[in-house]
């Protein structure tokens, strides 16, 4: 008897060009989800799978939290064999939205 895994389907991407300001600032405004945006910050692009960061919710409110942030156009994920990794879109983020990384990120 062989077993197969579902197929996840890819994640969808939201360009910052189409972002509201709004959109934008809710995504932000999240605790968990500035935490992700910080830790990605310092990190390498598509060096952080999901499962990497340290966050105090389990997993399907981290994936709720990681469709916010895409619906936002700051995160850009692709799967890589069974884990999905991670890059902050910050150059995209930084021209639709001038400044607004650099202040939500200081410490």
């Amino acid at each position: 008897m062989t077993v197969q895994r579902a197929h996840r389907a890819a994640p969808e991407h939201v360009h910052p060009d189409d972002v509201p300001l709004l959109t934008a600032l809710g995504a932000l405004a999240d605790p968990v989800r500035l935490q992700l945006v910080r830790e990605l910050a310092g990190s390498q692009d598509w060096e952080r799978s999901c499962g990497s960061f340290d966050v105090p919710v389990g997993k399907a409110a981290l994936s709720h939290h990681f469709a916010a942030l895409r619906a936002a156009g700051l995160v850009e994920q692709r799967d890589i064999g069974p884990k999905r990794f991670n890059r902050l879109r910050r150059a995209e983020f930084d021209a639709r939205f001038p400044g607004l990384l650099a202040l939500v990120l200081r410490p």
